[in-house]
């Protein structure tokens, strides 16, 4: 093992532009820092700008294969590594990272970065008042202990299978996913159901279907505003489901403080972030609190989750695309109260969406599994207690 100070091992560490840029629509996708996820970028709700803007704000650095980005905030200590044929255009509060391929392996780097001491010593020197806020030095200075590059070719290589699988069951979640939306148009928005042939239309509502608002389908959960000071990531208490964990459906994050059990979800319950992207998922992990500024939606009949999950998924974006706040978009309880959905009487029309909700759900855990494996295996192979040789994947 040698030691070095980050810096000392990459080409360039670079900040990155600190304002906002406007979403045009299409283009270029924007990373800010929720896009940064635990080695990969999340593409879900990115902002794209046009090609000037890209160059604008590339101009210090263009976003390669085997770069690193860094969230410097929310959720601070996030990397991710740029993969071929990622095009990306860099947001604020970001930090590019590119490393020096003679002497650090780009995708070690990253897994280095993650793991649990690299993320207490960044985290550590973090500040701000409201948000975690690492700052550049801090990141350039970070000791960092490099076993020889064959070594770390080998640490990657272990620690990129369970990404590989991980990544095979996302895709396949974005099939199930795809699926579930076109059937939902084809049946709820186009109105082409089974038996539509032969049913009524008034005033867009089949007949033997009804409007109701949302509320009245679901018991809806506002998140508790917790003591962030009593937040760890020891695992000391409670998890916790803040917004910056609703990508992933999985936390790390703890607190010590108690609140009442109306503020715990459970494996399977429906979430949704409010605040900048409005981020809807199914909850994958263990009995978590929710915190403020996420909410969930229970179904008090449970045959309709499905149904419920892809019903909310336009009237929640259409709120993330034309609500301005301060600073970021913020949905509030007069939004949710607002929307209405047209139901049918008829069961049988939700079971192919909590087929495709179950399947989902399946596949959730199964990269859940994954990555708690990965993340057990991550630190012992980093400290040498385990030798880079031939891991079997188990979950």
């Amino acid at each position: 093992m040698s030691e070095f100070l980050l810096n000392e091992v990459c080409e360039l560490i670079v900040d990155c532009p600190h304002t906002t840029a406007k979403d045009e629509g299409e283009g270029f996708p924007l990373v800010r820092t929720p896009n940064i996820g635990k080695g990969r970028l999340v593409y879900d709700g990115m902002h794209r700008v046009c090609e000037d803007v890209y160059n604008k704000r590339n101009a210090r650095a263009i976003p390669q294969e085997n770069d690193l980005i860094f969230a410097r905030e929310a959720t601070a200590g996030n990397v991710a590594l740029i993969q071929k044929g990622e095009k990306v255009c860099l947001g604020q509060r970001t930090v590019l990272i590119r490393p020096n391929q003679e002497i650090v392996n780009p995708a070690f780097l990253t897994y280095f970065l993650l793991a649990p001491k690299q993320q207490y010593n960044l985290l550590s020197t973090a500040n701000g008042a409201t948000v975690a806020h690492v700052n550049l030095p801090s990141i350039r200075n970070l000791k960092i202990d490099l076993p020889e590059l064959s070594t770390q070719h080998r640490i990657a290589t272990i620690l990129s299978r369970y990404d590989s699988l991980i990544e095979n069951y996302q895709k396949q979640i974005k099939l199930l996913e795809e699926a579930a939306q076109r059937l939902y148009k084809e049946w709820f928005i186009d109105l082409h159901f089974p038996g539509h042939e032969n049913t009524k239309i008034v005033d867009g509502v089949p007949e033997g279907w009804e409007k109701k608002k949302l509320v009245d389908l679901v018991d809806v959960q506002y998140g508790y505003a917790f003591d962030g000071k009593l937040f760890n990531s020891n695992r000391e208490g409670m998890p916790i489901l803040r917004i910056r964990n609703i990508p992933e459906g999985l936390t790390s994050d703890y607190t010590t403080e108690e609140a009442s059990n109306d503020y715990i979800v459970h494996n399977g319950d429906i979430v949704v972030g409010m605040d900048g992207i409005f981020h809807i998922n199914s909850w994958s992990g263990d009995d978590a609190y929710l915190v403020q500024r996420a909410c969930s939606f229970r179904p008090k009949e449970e045959c309709m989750k499905g149904f419920i999950f892809q019903a909310i998924q336009e009237p929640i974006k259409f709120f993330e695309k034309t609500l301005v706040g301060a600073t970021v978009a913020h949905l509030g309880k007069k939004h949710i109260d607002s929307i209405e959905l047209c139901v049918p009487k008829n069961f049988e029309l939700y079971q192919p969406f909590s087929k495709f909700y179950n399947q989902r759900q399946g596949l959730l855990s199964q990269i859940r599994l994954l990555t708690e494996a990965r993340d057990r295996l991550l630190p012992k192979l980093m400290s040498g207690e385990i030798e880079a040789k031939q891991q079997s994947i188990r979950t």
